[in-house]
């Protein structure tokens, strides 16, 4: 039977001559397949010459169906002894993959034994047309460089402003001292970076952080010189502002995690502040941490690099004991002058005078200092866990109570609730204890709603205010009230808090988590920074055990002290950041399966597998110079896997931050 005349004519039309120039294109393909990690090669046509160019947006046919991706090259000829398809479309000719983002998103994908594909969903926003075709507004004039202010009271601190105003590249460890204005102090550093005709990226944990440094930066150069990048910003907007750094329509950036990829120009000042905040930390694969990238980032192009924040992780304490980068604090005095009187429950003096202390979740010596602060101003009490009671037990046999539907643990999220599964929601309004049979509970954990509840009741007339994930509030005013605040959710008060009361210490230190005593400091520390200074009657009782050394550290604020005590214990424990790991989750086959496809480096411990909810958990341990070739070692297995298209997928995180 004869062909349709229109099959006829569509077959004998002459294919599109391709472009003159270099007509090759290398487009990384948005598949996410281990085994396709590279780019691969098409033909311009010569209609889409002009907009194909490097780090536009395309789609491209791949395996019988369109996928988007991204040029990273043009080329004159390619190494494919094939034949090579053509590209389907331009889809923007707006260059938004710039050969530095490009470079750096490879190198996170090696370093987390990822895919460049995975990075790049992560570096790039997603497209908002309407917004691309309206022009970003013109760059503005550099700024006077600032007056040093408060960085005069650290020691060379004058000096990093100095040099980043003249184009140098200093690298530090920053932590200031207590009740800094730590915005202010970064937004010191921006104006210096771009009084030099350089643009500044920095990266902070979340929008209410991102508030604070955009209003002391907009207070010292003005407006019209930086963009917030964070998600609440909305699709279009965060779009706008991303375009407008790409473009070079503005120099500085402050944003969440995911502004660590911004595109800006001539860069030449990466911060993070609070590091070892868990917020850092991407939860999509490859799992990159914000501070690593900057680190990367500020290695490939030669920038300056700041690690900030009250406490001072590992990570940054080994960057200082490796001698890329030096140590920025105030002088002893300075601290001593600002430092809020911290004392601790357990002492021996006042177990003397209250021998329940040890054992009470608000002894004697917290429920004073709250009640001498409410007669100077607003308190601040620290609670560690959200809702109302996370965690409850058998009011008889203490056994856990757990859902019958899916062995989860309950809860209950108010008084006259009834306890609910954490896991699947399932209510128990007749609960009895599975073991025997008693009808009762009680607390195995309480949490920031009852915590306001219990004072309400022994701070009778007080007023109390809550501030939590749900309801987080931005600041209070100075008049005495209770302000029970989750860690991260502690408002400003006005002049500063009277008194601050950290309760639950203990259960913060004796989590199952590598950095238990690190973020128990952090948290103390960054809510210590909102108290007064002890000279205007700021105190502080934190409900601990007085002897651990992150108790010592903060009664001391001394967390340089308590780096340099983690870092070591770390490296004598072959763990992070002393070494590398990689923690790899999954089904026990395919965990097998993976570690049998890896050649890990010889040095490499294998440990486990472990149970866990999802499978099994194998964690390998290899000593840091092995770090790139383990890596490097999954990523290949994972591709073999891949192309085999054999088992379920596995989870592969290098250096997780809440390893257990």
């Amino acid at each position: 039977m004869a062909a349709p005349a229109a099959k006829r004519r569509r077959a004998a039309r002459p294919a599109e001559a391709v472009a003159a120039q270099l007509p090759v294109a290398r487009v990384v393909v948005d598949l996410g397949l281990p085994h396709l990690d590279r780019p691969f090669d098409y033909l311009v046509p010569e209609s889409m010459a002009d907009d194909a160019v490097v780090g536009a947006r395309v789609s491209v046919r791949f395996a019988g169906a369109d996928h988007n991706g991204f040029i990273i090259e043009r080329a004159a000829e390619s190494d494919h002894t094939g034949k090579l398809a053509r590209l389907r479309r331009v889809v923007s000719a707006e260059p938004v993959l710039t050969p530095e983002v490009a470079r750096l998103a490879r190198a996170v994908a090696d370093r987390y034994a990822g895919t460049l594909a995975d990075v790049l969903r992560l570096a790039i926003p997603q497209r908002h047309a309407t917004t691309e075709r309206k022009p970003s507004p013109e760059p503005l004039a550099p700024p006077a460089a600032p007056a040093p202010g408060a960085w005069a009271d650290h020691v060379d601190g004058p000096a990093l402003l100095a040099s980043l105003a003249a184009g140098g590249t200093p690298r530090a460890v920053w932590n200031p001292g207590p009740a800094a204005d730590w915005p202010d102090l970064i937004a010191r550093m921006i104006a210096a970076t771009l009084a030099g005709s350089r643009g500044a990226l920095v990266v902070l944990p979340d929008g209410r952080d991102v508030a604070r440094v955009e209003a002391a930066l907009v207070a010292l150069v003005g407006d019209g010189r930086h963009v917030a990048l964070e998600a609440d910003a909305g699709p279009a907007r965060r779009y706008a502002r991303w375009l407008a750094v790409r473009r070079g329509s503005v120099g500085a950036v402050v944003g969440t995690r995911a502004a660590a990829f911004a595109p800006v120009h001539r860069l030449g000042l990466v911060c993070i502040w609070d590091d070892g905040d868990d917020l850092h930390a991407e939860p999509r694969a490859p799992y990159p941490h914000a501070r690593e990238v900057l680190l990367l980032r500020a290695h490939q192009t030669g920038a300056a690099a700041v690690v900030g924040g009250f406490a001072r992780t590992a990570e940054a304490e080994l960057l200082l004991s490796t001698g890329w980068a030096r140590p920025l604090t105030p002088d002893r005095a300075t601290v001593r002058k600002l430092a809020p009187l911290v004392r601790t429950t357990g002492d021996d003096r006042e177990l003397a005078r209250d021998e329940a202390a040890r054992s009470a979740r608000l002894p004697s010596l917290a429920w004073r200092a709250a009640r001498d602060g409410l007669s100077r101003g607003p308190v601040l009490v620290q609670v560690p866990r959200a809702g109302y009671l996370p965690s409850v037990a058998c009011g008889r046999c203490r056994s856990p109570a757990r859902c019958r539907a899916c062995a989860g643990p309950l809860r209950l999220g108010q008084a006259d609730e009834p306890p609910r599964c954490r896991w699947c929601g399932s209510a128990y309004p007749h609960w009895r204890c599975a073991e025997c049979g008693y009808a009762a509970l009680r607390a195995m954990a309480v949490g920031v709603g009852r915590t306001a509840e219990e004072l309400g009741r022994a701070f009778a007339g007080a007023t109390v205010l809550m501030s939590r994930g749900e309801a987080v509030r931005s600041s209070v005013g100075s008049e005495p009230a209770l302000v029970v605040a989750t860690p991260g959710a502690e408002p400003l008060a006005d002049g500063g808090y009277a008194a601050a009361v950290l309760l639950d210490g203990t259960a913060l230190l004796t989590r199952p988590s590598l950095r238990a005593g690190e973020e128990a400091l952090r948290r103390w520390l960054r809510a210590a920074a909102l108290v007064r200074p002890g000279p205007d009657g700021g105190s502080i009782v934190v409900v601990a055990e007085p002897s651990a050394p992150a108790v010592q550290a903060f009664v001391r604020w001394d967390p340089a002290g308590f780096a340099t005590r983690e870092l070591d214990e770390r490296a004598a424990l072959h763990l992070p950041p002393a070494a590398r790991v990689a923690e790899i989750t999954g089904a026990d086959a395919d965990v097998d399966d993976l570690l049998a496809q890896a050649r890990l480096p010889d040095a490499a411990e294998v440990l486990g597998p472990a149970p866990v909810d999802d499978g099994v958990r194998v964690v390998v341990r290899a000593p840091r110079a092995s770090g790139t070739a383990l890596a490097a070692a999954l990523r290949a297995a994972a591709g073999v896997r891949s192309a085999r298209r054999s088992g379920g997928s596995v989870r592969v995180r290098i250096d997780p931050v809440d390893l257990g």
